[in-house]
């Protein structure tokens, strides 16, 4: 089973003023020789950086990563930049993206570039 080993996140600001969304979370944990990144919450500029220093510590030390993504309730450009990014860097697996990732990844191509897979285990054994 997997052990989380580590949670970062911030608050979200919203463009409402008075109004806050959900915090962004980041876990991670070693699973079946892959390392996942497990996001929960909204990703854009405001909130993109916990993730984006889990992925980038990630790529750089581990062979297999893998970001589940089901947690995901919003990601905007921000977000589809930093997985391309990392993608470039290493072997990083999309995993159980919600539907709406779904949709900005097959509007913006990126289905056809990103490694996305069903689960985190269809992602560990591929």
């Amino acid at each position: 089973m997997p052990r989380p080993m580590g949670n970062t996140g911030g608050e979200q600001r919203s463009d409402q003023a008075g109004e806050h969304a959900p915090e962004a979370t980041v876990i991670q944990y070693e699973w079946r020789g892959a390392w996942v990144v497990a996001a929960h919450g909204s990703y854009d500029m405001h909130s993109i950086q916990p993730l984006a220093d889990a992925l980038n510590a990630a790529a750089r030390k581990h062979p297999k990563v893998i970001l589940d993504a089901s947690g995901v309730d919003f990601a905007d450009s921000t977000f589809l930049n930093l997985l391309i990014l990392t993608h470039q860097t290493g072997t990083l697996r999309v995993a159980a993206p919600p539907e709406q990732l779904q949709r900005l990844f097959a509007i913006t191509g990126a289905d056809t570039v990103l490694e996305i897979r069903e689960t985190v285990y269809a992602a560990a054994a591929s």
